[in-house]
């Protein structure tokens, strides 16, 4: 096992720009950007959790002169305290406030950040929400423009927008589907999608409250899914994005959201499952590269794929590149029991990952790219 710690780490001297650690008292599986050097983390766990807001090394934004940059760790900015576990976690724009939610109830909980006088994250209040599905949970996204809101359901049927201050009713769609929510994000300040459990995606439109555009997903049965979805930002057009869909099957279908009904890609990954809970699969888009996006939750890895190559027919394609720090832990070369829980990239900085794993452990990382050409 030393000599695989003492291989990847010559080889991380090559392959990384820069590489951080955090080690947290509990692992997390949320990792949501506050600013462009803070993020917010919190614990799963079934007692008391810590809720974290933290910055990030500042050598991570010294291209000049690193060598004189002293702030080469994490710092603690702002904390406090959960009495449940987070599963869902999200920072409403604009505002110091993040909405959670405890994966097996109905109810969000809104907090407060904290400022430059106080350095302490406080439960403000919270929503309940009578028609979702208790026992499931609830997804959860903030909407982009206008007052503060919230998109949030558990199934397909109970999807809503709520009003953040008031906790009014904005929205609701009109749709009997019991499906299980998995993903739920905007596209646009009123367009969002969703994603069911079984891979069915469905559009809608916070302006219009009639049902919602489904499109099957078609002889896929039996796996899990969950989805991300790239929106160009130069674009007026909503359907301009792109949506990768991910499975419990290790495959990628990557669909235009101007026409859903057939994949303009597909990929089988080269992933070998080291977990059967389905619950920390995540797919995202890079947003500062061309058709680059990262999958984690199978095993100890991050993978980041490049998906200009891939095609309609469904072929295994190799990664671009491999993040395996996770599976080291006091010089310990772990392929077993090491999983990532969550990945997310930095809004602006092309090549920079954030991930932790069921260890504690949070990464933030700045991949080469060896083939030197843009992604």
């Amino acid at each position: 096992m030393k000599k695989e710690f003492d291989d990847w780490f010559i080889e991380s001297l090559k392959i990384y720009n820069n590489i951080h650690e955090y080690q947290l008292e509990h692992p997390t599986r949320v990792i949501e950007w506050t600013a462009e050097k803070t993020i917010c983390v919190a614990g799963y766990s079934l007692s008391k959790n810590e809720i974290l807001e933290l910055l990030l090394p500042l050598k991570l934004f010294a291209d000049d002169n690193q060598g004189l940059c002293g702030e080469r760790d994490f710092k603690l900015v702002h904390g406090g305290f959960s009495d449940g576990a987070v599963h869902c976690h999200k920072h409403i724009p604009g505002t110091r406030c993040v909405v959670t939610n405890d994966g097996f109830s109905s109810k969000l909980l809104v907090w407060d950040l904290g400022g430059d006088d106080c350095d302490v994250i406080k439960s403000t209040g919270d929503i309940q929400l009578k028609s979702a599905s208790s026992d499931k949970g609830v997804k959860v996204a903030s909407g982009i423009t206008g007052n503060p809101c919230i998109l949030h359901g558990s199934q397909i049927s109970d999807i809503q927008l709520t009003e953040l201050t008031s906790g009014k009713p904005l929205y609701s769609v009109e749709t009997d589907s019991p499906d299980a929510l998995s993903s739920l994000q905007f596209v646009s300040g009123s367009v969002f999608l969703a994603c069911a459990c079984n891979g069915d995606l469905y559009v809608g439109d916070t302006r219009k409250p009639s049902a919602l555009q489904q499109t099957p997903a078609g002889g896929r049965e039996g796996a899990h899914w969950c989805m991300g979805v790239k929106t160009d930002l130069l674009s007026s057009d909503p359907f301009s994005c792109s949506v990768a869909r991910l499975s419990s099957s290790c495959q990628v279908f990557v669909s235009d959201l101007r026409d859903l009904r057939a994949p303009v890609s597909k990929a089988q990954l080269d992933v070998q499952r080291k977990t059967t809970d389905n619950d920390f699969m995540k797919v995202t888009w890079a947003p500062a590269l061309d058709n680059c996006l990262a999958v984690s939750g199978f095993d100890g890895m991050v993978q980041i794929y490049n998906t200009a190559s891939w095609r309609p027919e469904l072929v295994e394609f190799q990664p671009l590149f491999v993040h395996r720090g996770h599976m080291m832990s006091d010089d310990q070369f772990d392929t077993s029991s090491a999983v990532v829980t969550t990945h997310v990239w930095h809004p602006s900085r092309p090549r920079t990952v954030l991930s932790a794993a069921v260890d504690g452990s949070v990464h933030v990382w700045d991949w080469v790219d060896k083939a030197t050409a843009s992604c």
